[in-house]
């Protein structure tokens, strides 16, 4: 493709931008009615976006190639003209030279040629070899002469010829130059364009978003879920229970609540493994050295008053005393800096719940005193500063970073695979090798009915309900605010449509709604610990979501307060 048709192409693609980025829809603070589909309108004209400029990103890939290319042409064509513009200064030096050698040897043509006769030189010669030695010199001279002037006169036609391409060669080398970084600036400024315009997309979609997870996260919050090893219940691993129905399904959690920093039952897993507090904080957090602190601070406790830094640790109530005293060590560290670092050194105050860290006014004797003892004044730091290392009880067999779960990066944190092998490969190798898989919370199914044995197992035809609103959302984004639980008033002031309607809806668009599913099982990546899609067959057909979308419109349409609370999930069936 030339360059004059990529940029006309170029030019097409971006001029049609500003009209997409017109046609955006406005969304009001306080709607939640059309969500989806401007959530939808937003990431097509994203992908538009990001259609549209991939191809100029490969075509400016190859340009610039393209361009390197011709940079290092013209950086040799520059250094031939420089040393062109040497040697021609040289030849004009040497030139100089040969201009009055050859005024003397035109003179002395001239002069053999005109002012010398044959007939002079007989008779001045004595005999005849004199003649034939005077004639022969004569010859041999004037030969000379003629070939000094044929190649000084050639030598500086040359050279002026030479002088003439030069000054072109370097005009020529001035009009490249200019055109490539031309070319350059105009395509790299293009591309920044485009990419500023797909930012502004992403940020008006996740504002959008934002608000209709605002919905997720208050039916989370039902759910009671504790942070703390200490306080862990509420959680009811449904798989020898039966709801009084066949063909049920259920979805199982590994793990929660947030997975960021320190596993407390992975912690007590790999103290009873052996492992030492080191290792087993090492395991958990990462670019961070083990120093002594002042422990002369004071921690401000919100309602309690302050307490110096090892009084303090002593009222942390965060995971049973009868563990390990490599894990009860490792939780004392892990409290200490997080208190440092929460309340900047003592400076600002720290609240005593679960949101923070659970304080009793009550200071603990027996291990945990031992354990404080044992670690007095030792606290985790990054950049000579405490850092936040945040827990939680169960992290179902992987370690988060807090870029992650909250989308700010730490030095500190990391993504691992938290089981004796270091990896896993199916949901088996978590069942087996999890450090933390003796918790309670290690794989459930959250929430639960009053009827069905006080289950969170689910009738074929609810998750059939459950498939159709995604393939109705698919096909008509504006739908969504209809799609709620319908055992719950509709949150966005709306009606809620039951299965029927939802179906019926279906219908209209020429797609075959579900009545019932007859397989169902999920495709996890396991190195990342998340469920990558939800693959469903039954009386609709076969169908494949991604395992995120699947969660959340599970977590909308779901009845009572059943959901899928992590990243990992799995699907059993009775």
């Amino acid at each position: 493709m030339s360059t004059k048709k990529f940029l006309a192409i170029i030019l097409t693609v971006l001029c049609l931008l500003p009209v997409a980025y017109c046609l955006l829809p406005i969304a009001h603070a306080d709607e939640i009615e059309d969500l989806q589909k401007q959530i939808d309108e937003l990431n097509h004209a994203r992908e538009l976006s990001v259609a549209a400029t991939k191809p100029l990103e490969g075509q400016l890939e190859s340009l610039k190639i393209q361009l390197a290319q011709i940079e290092a042409k013209l950086k040799n064509l520059s250094y031939n003209i420089s040393q062109k513009e040497k040697d021609l200064s040289l030849r004009e030096d040497k030139l100089v030279v040969q201009q009055a050698l050859l005024s003397s040897r035109v003179r002395s043509y001239y002069i053999r040629s005109y002012f010398t006769s044959p007939f002079l030189v007989i008779l001045s010669s004595s005999t005849s070899g004199d003649l034939f030695r005077e004639l022969s010199y004569r010859q041999a001279a004037a030969r000379e002469d003629q070939r000094v002037i044929s190649t000084v006169t050639s030598e500086m036609l040359d050279l002026l010829v030479q002088k003439d391409k030069l000054e072109k060669d370097k005009a020529s080398l001035a009009s490249f130059q200019e055109q490539v970084d031309k070319n350059a600036k105009f395509l790299g400024g293009e591309v920044k364009k485009a990419k500023v315009y797909q930012a502004d997309l992403s940020s008006k979609i996740v504002a959008l978003t934002a608000r209709q997870q605002q919905i997720l996260s208050q039916r989370l919050a039902s759910l009671n879920i504790s942070r703390s090893a200490a306080s862990i219940g509420a959680c009811m691993d449904d798989r020898n229970v039966s709801p009084g129905f066949g063909n049920a399904i259920a979805f199982f959690t590994y793990g929660a609540p947030h997975r960021v920093g320190m596993n407390q039952y992975g912690a007590k897993g790999r103290a009873e493994a052996g492992q030492g507090r080191d290792d087993i904080l090492k395991a958990y957090y990462t670019n961070f050295e083990t120093v002594k602190w002042d422990t002369n601070i004071k921690i401000k406790v919100q309602g309690s008053g302050e307490f110096p830094l090892e009084d303090y640790v002593l009222r942390i109530y965060e995971v049973p005393e009868s563990w390990p005293m490599a894990a009860l060590e490792a939780q004392a560290i892990a409290a200490r800096s997080f208190a440092l670092a929460y309340t900047n050194n003592g400076n600002g105050e720290i609240c005593t719940s679960e949101r923070c860290q659970v304080f009793k006014p009550d200071p603990k004797t027996g291990a945990w005193a031992q354990a404080v003892k044992n670690t007095e004044g030792l606290v985790m730091t990054s950049g000579g500063n405490p850092i936040k290392a945040w827990y939680a009880s169960t992290h179902g067999g992987y370690i988060f970073s807090s870029a992650e779960v909250w989308g700010g990066g730490t030095p500190y944190t990391k993504h691992a695979t938290d089981t004796t092998t270091g990896s896993a490969g199916s949901f088996g190798d978590l069942q087996s090798n999890a450090y933390d898989r003796s918790s309670p919370w290690f794989y459930c199914d959250w929430g639960s009915r009053s009827q069905y044995n006080k289950t969170a197992w689910l009738k074929s035809e609810e998750v059939a309900d459950i498939v159709n609103t995604l393939l109705l959302v698919k096909a008509d984004s504006s739908t969504s605010e209809h799609l709620y639980q319908t055992d719950k008033p509709n949150p966005a002031g709306t009606d809620n449509w039951d299965e029927n309607r939802v179906k019926q809806e279906l219908r209209n668009k020429s797609i075959n709604p579900y009545n019932s599913v007859s397989s169902i099982s999920v495709s996890a990546d396991f190195g990342g610990g998340v469920t990558t899609s939800v693959n469903v067959s039954g009386d609709g057909g076969s169908n494949s979501f991604s395992g995120a979308d699947f969660k959340n419109r599970f977590n909308l349409r779901a009845p009572a307060n059943i959901q899928i609370v992590g990243p990992l999930f799995n699907i059993e069936k009775k």
